[in-house]
């Protein structure tokens, strides 16, 4: 195709081009990519090089600068040329724009039964909840072809987010106190990079996500191991948020990056950590707002599993 070859000519050295799309929605995102580049490079140089040899033809060449250049007066067929062509290649953008739009999001393909997971976007962390209950923190695991439901939102005393996986799918804003729905079906196993698109605060770049796909079968296993894991409180949940909505703030090892350092015998205390983290303090928002008590009970026990000295 044109527009492949064109696009990556133009934009491989500054690294635009799009990830490789691994769901039919993403697909549609990528096609949309390469064909509304394609006729913006050719616009580009339609304009560009004309431009570019006129200046050099035409140019002054020494001659006084009070003196004009021959008067030359307008073209109609020029003019209604150069009219009516970028109307006819906007309204073909536009066509095809709205021809790929219906897929992007891949709800109208939802059957009864399909996997359906909350994610709800806190600073600075992306939360998931399967049907199961299982909780999971930044890394979404999912069935390869399958399709998979999200539904995105945010608390509503949090702030807006923007779910972005570029590999699966498209950004989807997580708005406080409102749904936004959207689906992927990934094709290949294997782990796509994505983050938050919108400016959510001080750490907003730290506020990455993850999609793991893992074979059918292999997720099935996975999701009861983790609903029974962490129902008997022996799951690694709460390593994951203290890596997903502490460290990222307080550092990997507890010495305070932007948040201060874990010392003292206050992680000892479970009680005065779930006031902190479930209803904030100073600058630091209430992360743990909402959150179930398992999810704090594996968290105040893997802080004092990690930070023995600190709270003895």
């Amino acid at each position: 195709m044109a527009q492949p070859v064109v696009a990556a000519v133009l934009f491989a050295a500054t690294g635009l081009t799009p990830v490789t799309a691994e769901s039919p929605n993403a697909e549609r995102i990528e096609d949309l990519y390469w064909f509304v580049s394609f006729w913006a490079a050719l616009v580009l140089l339609a304009v560009a090089v004309p431009l570019t040899i006129f200046v050099i033809r035409y140019r002054s060449r020494g001659s006084d600068r009070t003196v004009e250049g021959p008067q030359i007066h307008g073209s109609t067929r020029l003019e209604i040329a150069w009219t009516l062509v970028p109307v006819a290649i906007l309204l073909f953008v536009v066509a095809f724009t709205f021809y790929k739009l219906p897929g992007i999001t891949l709800e109208d393909e939802a059957q009864a039964g399909d996997l359906r997971i909350r994610v709800e976007g806190r600073q600075f962390y992306w939360q998931y909840r399967y049907p199961n209950g299982v909780i999971a923190i930044d890394r979404l695991v999912a069935p390869q072809d399958r399709l998979v439901l999200l539904e995105i939102t945010a608390p509503e005393s949090d702030v807006n987010h923007s779910y972005w996986v570029p590999g699966v799918g498209g950004k989807f804003d997580a708005i406080p106190g409102r749904t936004t729905e959207t689906a992927f079906q990934a094709r290949e196993v294997g782990v796509f990079e994505g983050q938050c698109a919108e400016f959510c605060g001080i750490q907003h770049a730290a506020m990455l996500a993850e999609i793991e796909v893992k074979p059918a079968d292999e997720f099935d296993s996975w999701l009861d191991q983790q609903a029974q894991a962490q129902e008997a409180g022996t799951s690694d949940l709460g390593e994951q948020i203290y890596v997903g909505a502490c460290s990222k703030c307080h550092g990997p090892e507890g010495e305070g990056l932007i948040g201060p350092g874990f010392t003292g015998a206050a992680l000892a205390d479970p009680d005065a950590v779930a006031e902190v983290v479930r209803n904030g303090r100073g600058r630091m928002p209430a992360v743990g707002e909402e959150w179930e008590d398992f999810q704090m009970e594996a968290l105040t026990d893997y802080l004092r599993e990690r930070f023995p000295e600190e709270s003895s």
